[in-house]
């Protein structure tokens, strides 16, 4: 019986002809998609009467009882002087050093569609042609050649043979997934409450294309009921890849520990997590160049081989799987986790290579996304973090010191930056007239000059990676290429920030309102679900995040009993006019709260300075109680030291002190006794500043309560992953306090979950 696979040209040429070595400081930005895309259109311009452009061509060639489905998209067939195939490739850096003979890759794509129209036409020969053409200039480089249809037959034969043994293992492996996912059944005996619900929704979400934004309270099983719907799916046909994203290491520990699970139960598929290049980086310095870093020098070279080989070998590519076998081949293990997971069936990652147009998967986006299923864990922090990534920055001070680097060596760069600092000291001269200002638009000149700088900088950088001042120019061009990027998406959900600090200018793009964006970039997958325990208010998350009234939406409760929370709420203002009043009885309160319940607590506050005063003052007066502080950079090793002293078995009870929003506030499980209590002192408003107040006016402006929508709901949601650390199991029990009068209004108290509404007022 013979099997189906299908391959574009590009991707077979390129898995044969894999070769090279990685080198980042070559500049790479989508603007180059953009410039290839009008080459093209310029060169194809020139295409006589009757000839073709953008041709698709597609043809099945069986081979050891495999039929391979070819297709692409050939730039040009011209019928000059008999059929000629006509592959366009855009060059940054010019056509004069172009071996127009030397390049496999893309001479493999002409002749492969050569062989598809000259098979399609039964034509006995055909001419094919590389065409070479500079997108700063209207040079041009062509080579043609003849090729009779048996050469081509033969050579595409041979690529196929190549890619065959990878197509073969590929098959083999996806016959035994999809077996085992029929077979598979839920890993445990039971649903918890509210599980079954958010399992069917999941599924029903992904069969009907749709989009589900659930609030799901800690102890559902939100990670299982996503992913095991979610992996039936893909049992069934509909779904081709899974894609796990989360903002917490933490929570991606919990997403590979669910697949585990399954696999245990039977489950064959291959997953693969992301980790960040700085963390997996063999070397001491992050620097991918050939020259400095032997697992990036010929890394195309070994990286068929060592794809091969942990295909085979492994299902689960996480980070430690992916060192080990990036080691043996002496390949990159970044580069190696990113290629590994364009081939896996799910991918586990940080929100970043999703939605993030610096660092989002591009090979991956390049894909049909509508079998793709995507779910986002903790989705109430894509909020903010997406409004950081659709915003860009640039500053005087870094084109200054670029015109003073170049001045005696590169004049035009050199004369682009100093007419960019120019125009920055007259921004700050005539419109900064305070520290900062904002205004709707976009500065356009500016934009006209950073472009200008762009194309220099694309000229110059590919060919000068030795000169001084290489490093530093390739830095402020990311920056540039950065604010341009965000331009080209700037519309009425951004504002132009400027602010002046001494002899600096900032100039900001910032994005107020993500959820155009988030909609755009969610819309062809098969389906979108956002999930989090604190996605309250729901119509809040409803529409930053993108959604509609279109959308489904899933409200689950707590499977715990209320009555294992023993909360109680201070009435007493953590205000900032009247902290200074209110030390003393907050440190009381804390003090009392830790002698009725014996056992380890956290106690949250909102910011670092008032969490340092409070503890300062809380050692002195009562010394004999043993308590930790967050300190403001703790690197992986310090957090878990600090979580590894909330033991059951303490003999004196343990206080930590923590910052609400922080890397103790969420994503980490103190099971049983390890956490007696909770005290959260304040409603958790974000830090009073200048993009905070513009997001309360853009949201005035639109009709909403500004204040709310800036402070109130961002800061709620905090409070409420800070209480989640305390019962994480159905057998868990612990007492929660709240310290601030503001709890205790009706605006606060229709945020807060259900299961609260019984509590203590402490006066």
């Amino acid at each position: 019986m013979t099997s189906d696979i299908h391959v574009s040209v590009r991707s077979l040429v390129e898995y044969v002809y894999s070769s090279g070595s990685i080198d980042t400081a070559l500049p790479r930005r989508n603007s180059v998609l953009i410039d290839g895309v009008k080459t093209h259109q310029r060169l194809q311009k020139l295409y006589k009467e009757g000839d073709l452009k953008e041709v698709h061509l597609t043809c099945s060639v069986e081979y050891e009882d495999i039929e391979y489905v070819l297709e692409g998209r050939c730039d040009g067939i011209l019928f000059d002087d008999g059929v000629t195939i006509d592959e366009i490739k855009s060059s940054q850096t010019g056509v004069d050093h172009i071996d127009e003979e030397a390049n496999k890759y893309h001479w493999g794509q002409a002749k492969l569609y050569g062989y598809m129209y000259a098979r399609k036409e039964e034509l006995p020969e055909i001419h094919v042609q590389v065409t070479y053409a500079d997108v700063h200039s209207e040079k041009m480089k062509a080579s043609k050649r003849t090729y009779t249809f048996s050469e081509l037959e033969k050579f595409t034969y041979e690529l196929i043979d190549e890619y065959s043994k990878y197509a073969s293992l590929r098959l083999d492996f996806e016959k035994k997934k999809i077996e085992s996912i029929k077979q598979l059944a839920f890993p445990f005996s039971r649903y918890r409450k509210g599980q079954r619900d958010l399992a069917v929704a999941t599924y029903k979400t992904i069969v009907e294309d749709k989009k589900l934004f659930v609030k799901a309270p800690t102890g559902i099983g939100k990670t299982i009921s996503t992913i095991f719907p979610s992996v039936k799916a893909m049992g069934e046909g509909i779904v081709r890849k899974l894609i796990y994203v989360t903002a917490k290491t933490i929570t991606r520990t919990v997403a590979e520990e669910t697949f585990s699970l399954l696999r245990e139960k039977g489950l064959r598929m291959k997953v693969c997590t992301i980790t960040a290049k700085d963390k997996v980086c063999f070397k001491d310095e992050t620097i991918c160049q050939k020259d400095y870093c032997e697992f990036a020098n010929g890394y195309y070279d070994r990286i068929n081989g060592a794809i091969l080989d942990i295909l085979e070998k492994e299902d689960s590519f996480n980070r430690v799987t992916i060192e080990r076998y990036a080691k043996k081949h002496t390949v990159c293990p970044f580069e190696f986790s990113l290629d590994i997971a364009l081939l896996s069936d799910s991918i586990i990652c940080d929100y970043n290579y999703v939605f993030d147009p610096r660092v989002a998967l591009k090979r991956l986006s390049m894909d049909n996304k509508n079998s793709y299923v995507l779910l986002v864990d903790e989705a109430h922090n894509l909020v903010e973090r997406a409004r950081s990534m659709y915003s860009a920055s640039i500053h005087k001070s870094s084109f200054l010191n670029m015109k003073r680097l170049f001045s005696t060596t590169v004049k035009e760069i050199s004369s682009s930056a100093s007419q960019i600092n120019e125009l920055l000291l007259k921004l700050k001269k005539e419109e900064i007239i305070e520290q900062y200002t904002t205004r709707k638009e976009m500065i356009g000149e500016l934009s006209e000059l950073l472009q200008g700088f762009v194309d220099i900088c694309d000229e110059w950088i590919p060919r000068n990676q030795q000169e001084k001042g290489f490093q530093e120019l390739l830095d402020v061009y990311f920056e540039a290429n950065m604010y341009l990027k965000i331009a080209n998406i700037y519309d009425d959900s951004f504002i132009t920030y400027m602010e002046q600090n001494q002899n600096d200018v900032k100039i900001k793009l910032v994005c107020l309102h993500p959820g155009k964006l988030l909609k755009e970039n969610t819309k062809n997958y098969r389906g979108t679900l956002f999930f989090s325990a604190t996605l309250i208010p729901g119509n809040y998350y409803l529409e930053m995040l993108g959604g509609s009234s279109e959308d489904y939406t899933l409200a689950l409760s707590s499977p715990f009993d209320p009555n294992n929370v023993d909360l109680s709420i201070a009435n007493l203002s953590t205000r900032y006019k009247d902290r200074d009043a209110t030390f003393e009885k907050i440190i009381d309160l804390i003090y009392e709260d830790l002698s009725r319940a014996k056992g380890n607590f956290l106690i949250f506050f909102p910011s670092y300075q008032y969490m340092n005063a409070v503890y300062d003052k809380f050692t002195i007066k009562y010394p004999s109680v043993k308590s930790i502080i967050q300190e403001n950079i703790m690197d992986e090793e310090n957090r878990e030291e600090f979580l590894h002293l909330f033991q059951e078995d303490n003999k004196k009870a343990l206080i930590g002190f923590a910052v609400l929003g922080g890397i103790f506030s969420e994503g980490i499980d103190l099971k049983g006794d390890r956490l007696t209590g909770v005290i959260i002192v304040g409603v958790g408003l974000p830090q009073l500043n200048s993009e905070q107040d513009m997001l309360k006016e853009y949201f005035r402006s639109l009709g909403k309560n500004g204040f709310d929508y800036a402070y109130v709901y961002p800061g709620i949601s905090k409070v409420l992953q800070a209480a989640g650390r305390l019962i994480r199991t159905e057998t868990d029990k612990g007492r929660l306090l709240l310290i601030d009068d503001r709890f205790l209004t009706e605006k606060y108290q229709r945020l807060l979950p259900n299961e609260w509404k019984q509590f203590n007022i402490i006066n």
